[in-house]
């Protein structure tokens, strides 16, 4: 058995990885799946689609890799965080579609919380800014919306569960219902210095104790599936963020990462102890392994490759995703414009729910290749936002970021990153760390990798990306950053 088969649920596709034991890529399957959005504001995704393309996948990452159940050690769950799926404990089906994490349909909700003055108390005990972005709310409105539901959760009859939740659950023939701390940490009904679900919260949300699936730690045996044909032990678990972070071996504290996926989303370890923010980040869960709990500050930005998907579906002017970099390098600034992808709201440091994407600075010479390069720029922009409060909770300033996701691959992007953040940005020589986390989490626990130093021997830099950017043209381009968030924020009405 001397292989780690690698489930990452994403927002837009399922992917399984199949990783042999120097943590190198055997082979890789993916399909996408559809995204819903019945409203303006509103993205759901079917949760048999979730569960029936990421089963595929992994059948189909065997095939591809020539190996039969027998030659896998262990099963590593990775997912999208947040999104809130609610079934049937008999039949297993899902009373509705799946809430995903981009979801802004409660944002009154949360607006009513702030008004009773209940955000401390929610801030103190899990960590998390009061936003629409988070489980609880989702799952309050679910049972408030889909007819009967209230009844059948406080009869029992109903679970709750994130994205790693209902796949273990499926995986286990509706044997097993976990989900990891790391998971937890994202419901804003969990609290992250007991470690447990709190009775306060989910009086707060009117969540019903018996949906909520058992706690458990992020490297552990939880159950077996036999769907490959002989048992496979599902073996680790952790949300995508944190799979991250412990697949770019951020163990100590003091170490960042940032994955570019659909949004972008940077972590710092701080150890055994939560940091609470003064700059509005989040302090989440990184991971549990044994009785050891590791915590992290992070910022979350809802849009970031997801605006290169923007740029090919909804404005047409790139065929692939990966035409954008052409595209924006063939201008050698964005002549003025500047793109606020706020299209989900603002994440941190601003949080603003009611923000929208905004363009500004078009005069009749921009052209598709300024409006292309604005849209690099509105990425890498956001993030510094996030370093500059990351630096100031921690009170540390950063030695280099490890980067990740798909749009790392993006040279022109990075180069930015590093400009506008003035510290070296490195990107590693594989780069599909979110897996490879869940990975690591799943081989810890079956024995197939001894400890966390055996892991951290793995990790090889692929390309250094130096700041090259004199301080007046950052200064210059932070400066319209700041207008043109000013446009953005608080455009739509509460």
């Amino acid at each position: 058995m001397s292989f780690i088969l690698a489930l990452d649920q994403g927002t837009t596709s399922s992917r399984a990885i199949v990783f042999d034991h120097a943590g190198g890529i055997v082979a890789t399957a993916q399909k996408e799946f559809p995204q819903i959005f019945p409203k303006p504001g509103w993205v759901e995704h079917n949760p048999l689609d979730i569960w029936s393309t990421q089963a595929g996948v992994a059948a189909e990452v065997l095939q591809k890799a020539k190996l039969s159940a027998a030659d896998i050690a262990a099963i590593g769950i990775t997912n999208q965080r947040e999104t809130t799926v609610v079934w049937d404990r008999e039949t297993g089906q899902p009373v509705c579609n799946a809430i995903v994490w981009q979801d802004r349909r409660t944002a009154a909700i949360c607006d009513s919380i702030r008004k009773r003055k209940l955000d401390r108390v929610i801030r103190r005990k899990t960590g998390l800014v009061v936003d629409a972005y988070f489980s609880a709310t989702k799952v309050q409105w679910i049972l408030e919306h889909v007819k009967g539901a209230r009844a059948r959760a406080k009869a029992g009859k109903l679970a709750f569960g994130t994205v790693d939740t209902w796949l273990v659950w499926n995986l286990s023939g509706g044997a097993v219902h976990v989900t990891d701390a790391s998971n937890a940490s994202r419901t804003m009904l969990y609290d992250i210095r007991k470690g447990d679900w709190d009775d306060e919260l989910l009086k707060i949300f009117r969540v019903p104790r018996s949906m909520l699936p058992e706690v458990r730690s992020s490297s552990e045996i939880y159950a077996h599936t036999t769907l490959f044909g002989a048992p496979i032990p599902i073996a680790g678990i952790a949300g995508d963020q944190q799979a991250a972070l412990f697949g770019q071996v951020c163990t100590k504290p003091g170490m960042v990462k940032n994955t570019y996926g659909t949004g972008c989303f940077m972590l710092m370890n701080t150890g055994t102890k939560p940091i609470a923010s003064k700059n509005n980040l989040l302090t989440t869960v990184a991971w549990r392994i044994g009785r050891r709990t590791e915590y992290a500050l992070e910022g979350s930005i809802f849009i970031a490759g997801a605006v290169v998907q923007w740029l090919r579906d909804g404005l047409g002017i790139i065929r692939t995703a990966a035409d954008v970099e052409a595209l924006a390098a063939s201008v050698p600034d964005t002549h003025g414009v500047y793109l606020v992808p706020a299209f989900a709201g603002l994440g941190a440091p601003h949080w603003d729910q009611y923000a929208r994407g905004v363009l500004v600075g078009l005069t009749r010479g921009t052209t598709s290749a300024h409006v292309a390069r604005a849209a690099l720029e509105g990425i890498a922009l956001q993030v510094m936002d996030v370093l500059h409060a990351m630096q100031a909770d921690a009170g540390i300033t950063l030695r280099e970021l490890r980067v990740d996701g798909g749009a790392c691959a993006n040279n022109l992007l990075m180069q930015l990153q590093a400009d506008l953040l003035n510290c070296p940005v490195v990107r590693p020589q594989v780069a599909e760390t979110t897996a490879l986390g869940a990975a690591y989490l799943a081989g810890l626990a079956v024995g197939f990798w001894k400890s966390q130093a055996d892991i951290a021997r793995q990790w090889q830099a692929d390309r250094r990306f130096k700041p090259s950017m004199k301080a007046a043209s950052r200064k210059s381009l932070a400066a319209g950053w700041n207008k043109a968030l000013g446009r953005a924020k608080g455009w739509e009405s509460p």
